[in-house]
Parts: structure tokens; C-alpha cells; sequence
């Protein structure tokens, strides 16, 4: 009697194991988290902050999620190639700019974990009347893996928060720079 019950629980991980597999192949293998906030500026006033690594601590949230993290900037901190590299409890991961225009905003690529976790990511202006609407997209794929297609279902979950908490410091930080007077690009 001990034996039946025993292969009725093996045949029963087994068959869920392969029904978590073969669920898990019909998962989107990419992923993409969108964000945005109306900020009272014109673009070139919110690239000053987005377009310039070194004034990321400014807005980002991730030394909130993170407060071990090192961020190394690159040599170059604006313009294509402007790159920062990071370490901290929660991993390493590096970042380079591969667009950088202060009508149209930012695109970059990031890699997480010495490269195993890579993405595509934007900060796009759209002008709405006299503000401008920012949008935070990241894209990735989870490739081939199909238990790794899982984690695809929960980055808005995971990363959305992170995102809004960002846009709304970005937020800020540039409507108070604009109040005191800050001087912009070709203001």
C-alpha cells in the first residue's frame, strides 16, 4: 500500500513539473514596463536631468530600493555612450546611453547580474499642451528558457513602482528647478 502511494506521488510532481514547462512555453518571451508623468516643462528642461548621469541621484529610485549600491560613472556622462556601471546587495548591472536628443529623450541599454539579465530602455518627451508627458519603457527577452518566461509576467509588478516613484521625483526635481530660476540649455 506504501509503494501505490508513493509512484501516485511521483507521477503527480511529475506531472506537475511538466505542466509548469509546457505552460511556461506558451509565455511571451519578452516583457515591456511603460510608465509615464506629465511634467509642467519643455523637454530640453527634463534632459537636463535625464540626459545627464550625474544628476541621476536627483530622481532615481534606485538607491532607495538599494541603499548598498556604488555607482561608477564613465568617462562620458551625457550624450551617446554616456555609461555607469553599479554594485550593491541587490546585484551589479551597467548602462549605456545609446540616444540622446532633449526633444526626443533617452534611449539606453542595461544588463543586470555581469550581463545574464540584458534590456532596452527609453525616457521619450511628448509635448501635451505647454507640459511634456515623459514615458519610462523598458523591453527585454527572456530567450529560450521557458521557466524564465515566468518572471517576464511579474516586471511590471516588480519594476512599475520603481518607475512611477522616478517619474514623480523627476517630476519634482524639475518643476523646482524651474521655480528658482535654474538656468537650462538654450534658456
Amino acid at each position: 500500500m506504501g509503494k501505490a502511494i508513493l509512484i501516485r506521488v511521483g507521477i503527480g510532481v511529475l506531472a506537475a513539473t511538466a505542466l509548469v514547462v509546457v505552460v511556461a512555453l506558451f509565455l511571451p518571451k519578452s516583457y515591456t514596463v511603460t510608465r509615464s508623468v506629465v511634467v509642467n516643462a519643455p523637454p530640453a528642461e527634463i534632459h537636463l536631468f535625464t540626459g545627464d548621469l550625474n544628476r541621476w541621484p536627483e530622481w532615481t529610485p534606485w538607491l532607495n530600493e538599494d541603499p548598498t549600491i556604488v555607482v561608477t560613472v564613465g568617462q562620458e556622462t551625457t550624450g551617446v555612450g554616456a555609461s555607469q556601471t553599479w554594485v550593491g546587495e541587490s546585484g551589479d548591472g551597467e548602462l549605456t546611453f545609446t540616444r540622446s536628443d532633449p526633444d526626443w529623450g533617452i534611449a539606453y541599454d542595461m544588463a543586470f547580474d555581469q550581463g545574464k539579465y540584458r534590456s532596452q530602455n527609453s525616457m521619450e518627451y511628448r509635448t501635451v499642451g505647454g507640459a511634456t508627458e515623459v514615458f519610462w519603457i523598458m523591453t527585454g527577452d527572456h530567450g529560450p528558457n521557458p521557466l524564465e518566461r515566468y518572471f517576464g509576467i511579474f516586471m511590471p509588478a516588480m519594476i512599475g513602482p520603481m518607475f512611477d516613484e522616478g517619474l514623480a521625483r523627476l517630476k519634482l526635481v524639475t518643476e523646482k528647478a524651474r521655480a528658482e530660476g535654474e538656468t537650462f540649455p538654450g534658456g
